[in-house]
């Protein structure tokens, strides 16, 4: 088969472009000038027959057919890049990219890697965490684990397990807790979701407060669960992303009531095939779920 001719620099300037949105910041990593990114990344417009950048006037915006090309591009440049390091090492081993929420790879996927490595030492795992924003053609994601209902576009999505979301706090303030109307009197830490504390309040047999307490929002529940820790307010997060802190009575859980918003997945292209590696890292995840809804029953 005869394959065209790959313009390679064009396209390792039209991928550090894509990268930084910003033909400037492209040249200061390729060691080139700005006119060179520019001049090469026409170029490869103009061979494919497509615009893949709208010129801002500050920057770069990926036009539908960038979008397109971004995560194949970064795809084949991590591959290549890979198993070069593999041949150089004199390893043959498999890198596997995994995104996930922070609460979940804290609180639930770091205490199981070691079982994971001991199982598949074969498999280089990359952990990126995040505050439930992932974009995983952009970030060059093999899986990524993330909160919610399941539905994402253009993504297959399995569940992994429910994580209900109960009232946490540090010991001094568990003691002023007597009933959940208590509540009223302290700060509420919350999640970027609005309607969360609402929905316990509402399962709870209490109205939602008209005017509500001082609450702080975060983007972040380990930022939310370490403000508890330190007693600033009273968080509602899932106790089982915070097992060792309750054992170690670090925090306490002064309702049993808790209320399921959503579960975590275990997502990743439609589009991607799934390799050697995380075929083995969805079939050990996925036992360990199943394991862990085992033991909660």
């Amino acid at each position: 088969m005869i394959r065209p001719h790959l313009p390679l620099n064009a396209l390792r300037a039209f991928e550090a472009s894509a990268r930084h949105l910003s033909f400037t910041r492209a040249a200061v990593e390729l060691c080139v000038t700005q006119a060179a990114v520019s001049h090469q990344v026409k170029s490869l417009e103009a061979q494919v027959g497509v615009t893949l950048f709208k010129r801002l006037p500050r920057g770069l915006m990926l036009t539908g057919e960038g979008e397109n090309l971004l995560p194949v591009l970064r795809e084949c440049f991590d591959r290549i890049a890979d198993t070069l390091e593999r041949l150089q090492s004199g390893h043959q081993r498999e890198v596997l990219t995994v995104g996930a929420v922070g609460t979940f790879a804290v609180g639930w996927l770091l205490p199981r890697l070691a079982d994971f490595q001991a199982r598949y030492p074969f498999i280089d795992l990359r952990l990126s965490t995040n505050n439930n924003r992932v974009d995983v053609a952009a970030e060059g994601l093999d899986y990524a684990v993330r909160f919610g209902a399941g539905a994402w576009h253009g993504i297959e999505a399995l569940r992994l397990i429910d994580a209900p979301l109960s009232v946490l706090c540090a010991p001094q303030i568990a003691r002023q807790l007597h009933v959940p109307a208590d509540l009223l009197q302290q700060t509420l830490l919350r999640s970027y979701r609005a309607d969360e504390w609402s929905q316990w309040f509402q399962a709870a047999g209490l109205a939602a407060p008209v005017t509500p307490p001082h609450s702080i929002v975060f983007d972040s529940s380990l930022a939310m669960m370490e403000a508890a820790l330190q007693g600033v307010g009273v968080a509602l997060a899932p106790p089982l992303m915070f097992a060792r802190q309750l054992a170690e009575q670090k925090i306490r859980q002064p309702f049993t009531l808790g209320i399921i918003t959503g579960s975590y997945w275990l997502t990743r292209l439609q589009s991607r095939p799934e390799t050697a590696a995380m075929s083995a890292f969805r079939s050990w995840l996925v036992d360990a779920a199943q394991s862990q809804t085992l033991r909660d029953i």
